[in-house]
């Protein structure tokens, strides 16, 4: 008889801090499977992904190496919402599909599916808990202009590419607020975590 294995999504708005969270359940033992590393893997040279991009925008949005240029390509795809999703239909089925692979083989008490677009896209079916890392706005614009070196403008139709916070906020079952610091951060981990191997043990075992 073995238990379900519960599987928490991890989302938020960008520059709100997921990575920073998803390594502290890392630090944990707990098993993180994120959507974004997926998406770098499956672009890199030599990848169908990245020959479908390349068809789709021009060689343009290759670095002289042959590997993508992120930044290049991203100011493209910010700049037109056209654009940006022919560019989402060619990751984000391939991503949705190695996430569901790689969650199916792994094990541990429980997981955590880093999804950065999971509110954005209804993929709350592929998760047992939406956990949402909050962070208010002007500072998510701070980090981000800080972080990817944008002007506030591009920081501006990055941050509106996605879901605001309110319909984040709506659909989480847990809410990790990332205001006061790394010590903050990971004593709110550490809660989460315990509530989530509690919730495990008290899953119904498959017969």
């Amino acid at each position: 008889m073995t238990r379900p294995i519960l599987r928490v999504g991890l989302t938020g708005g960008i520059a709100s801090g997921k990575s920073a969270v998803a390594n502290e359940f890392a630090d944990l033992g707990i098993p993180v499977i994120d959507a974004d590393v997926i998406s770098r893997e499956l672009v890199e040279p030599g990848q169908p992904a990245l020959a479908r991009i390349v068809a789709l925008f021009g060689p343009g949005v290759l670095d002289p190496s042959g590997h993508l240029d992120r930044r290049r390509l991203r100011e493209h795809v910010f700049a037109d919402a056209a654009q940006r999703k022919l560019l989402e239909d060619v990751l984000h089925p391939a991503v949705r599909a190695e996430l569901s692979r790689r969650s199916q083989q792994s094990t541990g008490p429980y997981q955590v599916l880093v999804v950065p677009l999971l509110v954005e896209n209804r993929l709350g079916h592929l998760v047992d808990r939406i956990l949402v890392v909050d962070t208010p706005e002007g500072t998510q614009l701070e980090r981000l202009q800080a972080r990817d070196a944008v002007d506030p403008e591009q920081a501006r139709r990055m941050m509106a590419a996605q879901a605001n916070r309110s319909e984040r906020l709506a659909a989480a079952d847990d809410i990790l607020t990332n205001t006061a610091g790394l010590a903050d951060l990971k004593k709110q981990v550490a809660a989460l975590h315990q509530k989530y191997l509690g919730m495990r043990d008290r899953a119904p075992s498959d017969n």
